[in-house]
């Protein structure tokens, strides 16, 4: 379903954004103080507007309040971010996302009601990390300081397990909650089927326990 999508901020991440949404068919307004940055992701977005997000007159001709999700993707500019969220939040946007700079300014937009806020190079480290570390992580999603969903290779080690067998809510206190097989993903998986060398586990839990589990079993 096409969605309108706002993206005030087009450094590196908020011109990724722009361009993956456009390429997915969405409706794109792109806003930035920097025309150059504007022409750089024309051809990406259904708008362009230049100015600034805390301009209250620039949200009212943008017509913001119409827009189902707003992405506030400004650079080091930490005041133009925390008053950027108020406004449009006073337009009562249903999902307003706010890329946050430290652990200071995720605190303050969470106090003002930004909807989810993202440490987009905090992220992308951890999964980096995860890939170091490990032959067998595919990807990683952080839920929060303690909790993710991983996706893990099955291996050699577990083929032959069944998800009764492998049982790794008793043994690690996390949950297996799909499978991936041949691209598809089986999120309803037969406990009693066995597990296949190269299958997909996706599974959530806490941090500590999916190590243990990818460690012990994998």
């Amino acid at each position: 379903m096409k969605k309108q999508f706002a993206i005030i901020g087009l450094g590196r991440f908020g011109s990724s954004i722009c361009k993956e949404l456009y390429h997915m068919g969405h409706e794109v307004a792109a806003v930035d103080v920097d025309e150059k940055k504007l022409a750089a992701v024309k051809e990406f977005a259904t708008q362009t507007f230049c100015g600034n997000g805390t301009d209250e007159a620039l949200l009212e001709q943008i017509g913001i309040r119409n827009f189902d999700h707003v992405i506030i993707a400004i650079g080091d500019d930490i005041q133009a971010s925390i008053l950027t969220t108020l406004h449009i939040k006073d337009h009562n946007v249903p999902n307003v996302w706010v890329k946050a700079q430290n652990n200071y300014h995720h605190k303050v937009l969470d106090k003002i009601g930004a909807d989810r806020v993202f440490h987009p190079e905090k992220e992308m480290g951890s999964r980096i990390a995860a890939y170091l570390t490990s032959d067998t992580v595919l990807d990683y999603i952080d839920l929060s300081a303690d909790y993710s969903i991983i996706e893990m290779l099955a291996t050699k080690k577990v083929a032959g397990e069944t998800l009764i067998t492998l049982d790794p809510r008793s043994k690690y206190d996390c949950t297996i909650i799909a499978i991936k097989q041949l691209g598809k993903v089986d999120v309803t998986p037969d406990p009693s089927e066995p597990i296949k060398e190269g299958d997909i586990l996706i599974m959530i839990g806490n941090k500590k326990d999916l190590r243990r589990f990818r460690e012990s079993e994998l």
